[in-house]
């Protein structure tokens, strides 16, 4: 990297750790600063990730206070409770909310850009922007990243194709009312409806397969973690490279598609100033519909919260 880079973490569970571990193994990070509310815990983390210090590109870590990451290029927020079996997303809003909202408070000077991963995610996003008065574009939800990497993950199975290959995006809620873009999906350049052995019937199965992924993982083994951290360490990597990708990430929205006060995930450019950019994909009747009910959903949970 021509420039060194510190990035903080707050919360360091199961998500955060991850998320810590794959910006090491990046090289990412020329300096990594941890915290969470049990300060041994972020102490301990902060130890054992230094002692694989030989077996990653270089860089420090070291546990530290949420004040200290003012210097900070970025700051992922993981801290919160996490989802149990029978969860939704959004049954996690009121502890995490409150949680989110002082530490916005606590971040209101701070100068960097601001990764949210706490769910629920969109809300989260929305609570924090207002709470700490950071300009839109600075403060990203990590969104339906990982719910469109599931998807690609899961078409690539059933075409016997390497998920790289193929075109397809999540958008609106992270959650149960995400949004499936069929319509636009491509492989190679090709209409996924009209590639060779395909059928669209197919659709509603996956569909219900990508949004019900992290539910069946947590049934088994109790939280979701690897897939986000590796999530999250690419947003931060190709953000604070500065190149440029379009990804489904969750900001404040402020007009595209019409949708006004909401966080929720649009194709969005990403740069070294944040979310600068939200593209307007194209959509047909039935996914505008569904798009516009997901709004709906993610305006009244952060209205429940805030009321």
């Amino acid at each position: 990297m021509s420039r060194r880079t510190s990035i903080g973490i707050i919360g360091m569970g199961w998500v955060g750790s991850s998320v810590a571990i794959s910006l090491l193994h990046s090289g990412t990070v020329n300096e990594l600063l941890i915290h969470d509310a049990r300060n041994e815990l972020a102490e301990g983390e902060a130890m054992d990730l230094a002692h694989g210090s030989s077996f990653y590109p270089s860089a420090l870590v070291r546990s530290s206070t949420v004040e200290e990451m003012y210097g900070t290029d970025a700051i992922v927020i993981a801290a919160g409770k996490g989802g149990t079996p029978g969860q939704t997303r959004l049954d996690l809003l009121q502890n995490n909310a409150l949680i989110l909202r002082e530490l916005a408070r606590r971040l209101r000077d701070y100068k960097g850009l601001v990764v949210i991963v706490t769910n629920p995610v969109d809300v989260l996003t929305c609570v924090f922007t207002r709470a700490s008065g950071l300009a839109p574009e600075r403060v990203i939800g990590t969104g339906t990243m990982l719910d469109t990497a599931r998807l690609r993950q899961i078409l690539g199975r059933e075409l016997n194709l390497d998920p790289r290959s193929i075109h397809a995006q999540v958008v609106g809620e992270h959650g149960d009312s995400e949004v499936i873009l069929w319509s636009t999906a491509t492989v190679g350049g090709m209409p996924l409806r009209r590639w060779p052995g395909w059928h669209a019937e197919r659709e509603a199965a996956v569909a219900q397969e990508v949004r019900t992924a992290a539910y069946e993982i947590i049934r088994r083994k109790g939280a979701t973690n690897h897939a986000i951290g590796l999530v999250t360490s690419a947003l931060l990597r190709w953000m604070v490279r500065g190149e440029r990708r379009v990804l489904t990430v969750s900001r404040l929205q402020s007009g595209a598609m019409g949708l006004q006060n909401v966080a929720l995930s649009l194709p969005t450019i990403l740069s070294m100033d944040g979310a600068t950019q939200v593209l307007e994909p194209e959509l047909d009747e039935d996914e505008r519909m569904q798009l516009e009910h997901s709004a709906s959903v993610l305006r009244k949970a952060a209205e429940s919260f805030s009321s």
